[in-house]
């Protein structure tokens, strides 16, 4: 699954440098034998954020923005990685994500499927394992009828300097409720831009997630 992501990754047109930070030496050993580039990273990172600040201080490079996408998106499509890297080029951004709308119920109220809701310009307001808004004046079965919901996906991109400074922030109330890192830099004021793609991207996060890839395969 790391070589597919790696790969896809490789066809995206404005990623200059391709790096897999892990803590884990089979997956490090994994991606040398194909070929590709990997970095040992502490095995006590909190997150995937400070694990990706760990890589860039390691590549002894520097960067306009670094594109976080984690290794359990197999499907990543190269447009979606593009589509990122010109969010991030924006002036006023400091974070980029994607995101993708809600059309599966199931999805819509599964709490390991994050949900975002937007500003009018793509700008990201809050997000949450629940569903979210909230339909006071419908029956659930009704709310993706009524109203266009989305879904976070696993990419992110950020500026340079804003990678180190949130490394630096210490965990936020809400970012612990819901245990949603994004959280935390909402609440200290960083913009995020959302990029909406309509491309699903398949994560596997769960046993029962590596079981519906399998199924459709």
């Amino acid at each position: 699954m790391i070589q597919r992501v790696y790969e896809q990754v490789q066809k995206a047109q404005k990623i200059d440098h391709i790096v897999v930070a892990t803590d884990n030496q089979r997956i490090f050993s994994a991606v040398t034998s194909f070929g590709g580039n990997a970095i040992m990273t502490s095995e006590n990172h909190p997150s995937g954020t400070d694990r990706c600040f760990e890589a860039t201080q390691k590549t002894n490079q520097k960067f306009d923005a670094i594109v976080n996408i984690q290794g359990d998106e197999p499907y990543i499509d190269p447009q979606q990685i593009d589509q990122i890297a010109e969010l991030i080029a924006l002036n006023k951004v400091d974070i980029a994500t994607l995101i993708s709308p809600v059309t599966d119920k199931s999805l819509l109220f599964d709490p390991n499927v994050v949900k975002v809701v937007i500003s009018k310009t793509g700008k990201a307001l809050y997000f949450s394992r629940q569903a979210i808004p909230f339909n006071r004046n419908k029956a659930s079965e009704k709310w993706l009828d009524a109203y266009r919901y989305f879904r976070h996906l696993g990419i992110y991109a950020y500026k340079n300097e804003v990678l180190e400074a949130i490394t630096r922030l210490n965990p936020s109330g809400l970012e612990e409720t819901e245990s949603l890192e994004q959280l935390r830099w909402l609440e200290n004021d960083f913009y995020i831009q959302a990029g909406i793609t309509e491309k699903e991207s398949i994560s596997i996060d769960t046993p029962e997630d590596l079981k519906k890839l399998i199924n459709k395969i």
